[in-house]
């Protein structure tokens, strides 16, 4: 991200990056109040927002030159997203869920997917696989999130508050898995999290502004 800015009402409230670079295997953990903007950085990072001014990468790919299908696909082949409100698909079951990113890229995986009954296992949902998202707590299906998100093995994980929902225990499973993933594929880590205790796992920290939305390094 350089000189990065975006507001939905200027009056209200706007933010700026000027320069924000994560490097491959890097973990890099966002902090501030709600209403920072912490959210709104991280849409602007997958691309999901377009800022006003400034300019925001992907693996070398500027998101304004992009048209709609090539972010898509970018997303869905080198980004793992982790959201608050966890966007499952309600008529899937937690395991069809998870192998979606790979049924969208067409390499049609078959039932029992190695890589999904891992990542479940990880996470102690397994034996909920064949359940549907109405059916699971707001903890397991944030862990369902968390294991879609790294089912394609992305080179960048954007995570907002993927451990808010969590037992201290499922929290604990949860941030190994993603910092294992990142040090073991070299993948990037952006989280975002309130949590003082998840930065000892973190390269750097980063912190919001409370009424700017400035970035601070």
């Amino acid at each position: 991200m350089r000189g990065v800015g975006f507001a939905y009402d200027p009056k209200r409230f706007s933010l700026q990056v000027q320069d924000l670079t994560l490097r491959p295997g890097e973990l890099v953990a966002c902090m501030g109040p709600s209403g920072s903007g912490k959210t709104t950085l991280l849409e602007l990072m997958a691309g999901l927002l377009d800022p006003i001014r400034g300019r925001v990468e992907f693996l070398g790919q500027d998101w304004s030159n992009c048209r709609p299908a090539q972010r898509q696909r970018l997303r869905l082949e080198h980004m793992g997203l982790v959201f608050q409100g966890f966007e499952l698909l309600s008529a899937l079951t937690v395991e069809e869920n998870i192998l979606m990113p790979l049924r969208f890229l067409g390499r049609a995986p078959g039932p029992a997917n190695p890589r999904a009954q891992s990542l479940m296992e990880a996470l102690d949902i397994r034996d909920l696989a064949q359940q549907k998202p109405g059916q699971l707590s707001f903890g397991e299906r944030q862990r369902a999130a968390i294991c879609r998100a790294l089912i394609t093995d992305p080179k960048v994980i954007l995570a907002d508050e993927p451990t808010a929902n969590l037992d201290e225990d499922s929290a604990r499973k949860s941030l190994d898995l993603l910092v294992e993933h990142s040090r073991s594929l070299g993948a990037a880590l952006f989280l975002i999290s309130h949590d003082p205790r998840q930065m000892e796992s973190m390269d750097r920290t980063l912190s919001m502004g409370a009424l700017s939305g400035e970035l601070c390094q």
